[in-house]
């Protein structure tokens, strides 16, 4: 017992010997080594600053912003979802947080003879044109396109699904179509991008017998052309040969070490006219199934052309899908994240009037894609022009992710956006399904009674003059008065007298994406 009791302080006095022997090594370092200022003057403390830096976003996240702070969502966004998820309860007490006298407060003019609230079950809209011979009944919410290799295994297993069980699509993303997507059955949107991943050439093109090989397969209900993504548009990809597994190269049908090429721009189109045409052999190769493409609105000619091309060859797609600028991506450089593509209302608007315009609209669905995430947020992307809606955040909050903003770092902490088998784990497939299942139940039903107390009993009658928003201290409008609608085949008429459209129309041209001369 004597001997123990001496030779304690002893452990102690070793353990502080290493202890500042280690400070003094890691000093010397900082006041030698050339790259960092702050060390060089403050040896080991100011390694705190780093410190500080890594844990800034998690304390901001917990203790400091508001609960209307979004970045990019705020936490009462993320509280909602939570709460519709795992099927709690989320009204709330003693009336509104939101500062409903500031600029740019939106709501919905509700109606003094609101009618009964409508089974949510009936929210869908058909899907497909004339030359569709396999049209979709799509639900108005699905899920955005999110690759397998964006996300890990078991969240594409839990978001199909889910899928699966409330009868909605669930887009592949341009990762193309894994094991885990076809798991369960669940309906899916097959993203073709400019990798071509799943019907591709050797050489990185289109490869007809390939495409045609997968979309006869019943589970996949449309087609969707990628030509730009929201919040990267016009930047291709790279997957580095390293982060290749052999499940990615066998579901993107490319070899194993060697990098992974996403072009900036498609192969197998350079034109408006030539894109339309792909269209029409797509939906030929896949039996008839309704075929569209995803665009972020840039140059405003560019989509005119296309339009242009509709017009010009009489080949229609069945669907358009709008991705806005704000919408969000595993990785991207900041300066395309903030700066580059137009913001999904802004976006839907234009190709919903140009559409109008050019008298199609009624031939083509639209859908909106941004942000999307609350009954108002559909309702709001329905009252502009859209048919339908699609969430891709919103879902990832419903299996479980808590926005840590480390989706590029393959150290995602709760499994969502990783390949990393051991965080993997954490996301438990049949809970998060279930998840997935009362989210989109639960905010369908939120929307079935917004739009019943608006005296509606179908979202799609939903218009401008039912939103409202604050312009200033003292001052309201309809959306109906804040924007420009077109008439019906007012472009055709030779030039609108919309200064905006009857330009941008006279400048496109279905035979190039360049301006006109």
């Amino acid at each position: 017992m004597l001997a123990a009791g001496f030779a304690l302080p002893g452990i102690w006095a070793f353990l502080l010997f290493l202890l500042g022997a280690s400070l003094a090594v890691i000093g010397l370092y900082d006041l030698c080594q050339p790259l960092h200022s702050v060390r060089r003057n403050y040896p080991v403390i100011g390694r705190i600053r780093w410190l500080f830096e890594d844990i800034r976003p998690a304390i901001r996240q917990y203790l400091i912003e508001s609960d209307h702070e979004r970045t990019p969502f705020s936490r009462s966004q993320r509280s909602l979802v939570y709460a519709r998820a795992k099927n709690e309860i989320s009204d709330r007490a003693f009336g509104t947080l939101v500062d409903v006298y500031a600029n740019g407060y939106e709501f919905i003019a509700h109606s003094t003879q609101p009618v009964p609230v409508a089974d949510p079950a009936d929210f869908r809209v058909r899907i497909g044109g004339d030359d569709c011979s396999q049209p979709y009944l799509a639900s108005i919410f699905n899920i955005s396109a999110m690759s397998f290799g964006a996300l890990s295994a078991n969240a594409i297993r839990a978001l199909n699904k889910g899928a699966r069980m409330g009868g909605f699509a669930h887009d592949t993303g341009e990762g193309s179509i894994s094991p885990y997507h076809r798991e369960f059955g669940g309906d899916l949107i097959w993203e073709i991008g400019s990798g071509y991943f799943g019907c591709r050439t050797p050489d990185g093109g289109f490869d007809p017998v390939r495409f045609a090989e997968q979309a006869v397969d019943p589970q996949i209900r449309m087609i969707e052309i990628k030509i730009s993504q929201g919040a990267k548009p016009g930047k291709g990809g790279i997957l580095p040969a390293e982060k290749i597994t052999a499940e990615i190269a066998a579901t993107r049908g490319i070899p194993m070490g060697e990098d992974c090429i996403s072009p900036a721009r498609h192969r197998a189109f350079s034109t408006p006219i030539e894109l339309v045409h792909f269209i029409a052999e797509l939906r030929r190769l896949s039996g008839g199934k309704p075929v569209g493409f995803k665009l972020c609105v840039g140059q405003p000619w560019e989509f005119m052309g296309i339009v242009k091309a509709m017009l010009q060859t009489g080949i229609l797609p069945d669907y358009i899908v709008v991705d806005g600028g704000e919408g969000g991506t595993g990785a991207a450089p900041l300066e395309f994240t903030d700066h580059l593509g137009m913001p999904m209302r802004e976006s839907l608007l234009f190709v919903h009037n140009t559409l109008v315009g050019a008298g199609l609209r009624h031939k083509i669905k639209l859908g909106a894609a941004g942000k999307i995430v609350s009954a108002f947020d559909i309702a709001t992307a329905m009252a502009l022009g859209a048919d339908w809606t699609n969430a891709g955040r919103g879902f990832m909050f419903a299996i479980g992710c808590i926005q840590s903003l480390s989706c590029h770092s393959n150290r995602c902490p709760v499994g969502v956006a990783t390949q990393d088998p051991t965080r993997q784990r954490a996301l438990v497939v049949p809970d998060k399904a279930t998840r997935v299942f009362n989210y989109h139940r639960n905010t369908l039903k939120a929307l079935s009674e917004m739009i019943a107390a608006a005296g509606l009993d179908h979202p799609g009658r939903l218009g401008p003059h039912h939103l409202v928003r604050r312009v200033s201290l003292t001052e309201i409008r309809l959306f109906s008065q804040l924007h420009i609608f077109l008439d019906e085949g007012e472009l055709l008429a030779g030039a609108s007298n919309r200064d905006f459209y009857g330009s941008a129309w006279q400048l496109a041209r279905a035979e190039s994406f360049e301006l006109a001369p």
